[in-house]
């Protein structure tokens, strides 16, 4: 048995969820926020039987697409703010950010 925890944007969540659904995997979600663009992310922790870890990764890819989106930094503490004019940067978001861990033991109380 494996866990699989999957970060998604939360534009994707909705999607991800549902198709999960569709396809008899059971998930929690937890609701999470990402450390570089400071956005809400949905974090999904998925128990598979080893044999169907494919298949979910293969849903969780077809169902997360990375897209571009113009952001603008937040000022560093090394940078006066008189001086410091903030330029809006293309980011890449959306995708997934997904780890794979062995389960020692599985209960369901």
């Amino acid at each position: 048995m494996k866990l699989i925890f999957a970060i998604v944007q939360d534009q994707d969540s909705n999607r991800l969820s549902d198709a999960l659904t569709e396809n008899k995997f059971g998930a929690t979600k937890l609701a999470t926020t990402g450390g570089f663009l400071k956005a809400g992310n949905t974090t999904f922790l998925i128990g598979v039987e080893d044999d169907r870890v494919e298949d979910a990764l293969d849903i969780i890819r077809d169902n997360c697409k990375a897209r571009e989106q113009m952001m603008t930094p937040s000022a560093s503490f090394g940078v006066t703010v008189d001086t410091y004019v903030p330029y809006p940067i293309e980011v890449q978001v959306g995708g997934a950010t997904v780890f794979v861990m062995p389960v020692e033991s599985f209960h369901h109380f």
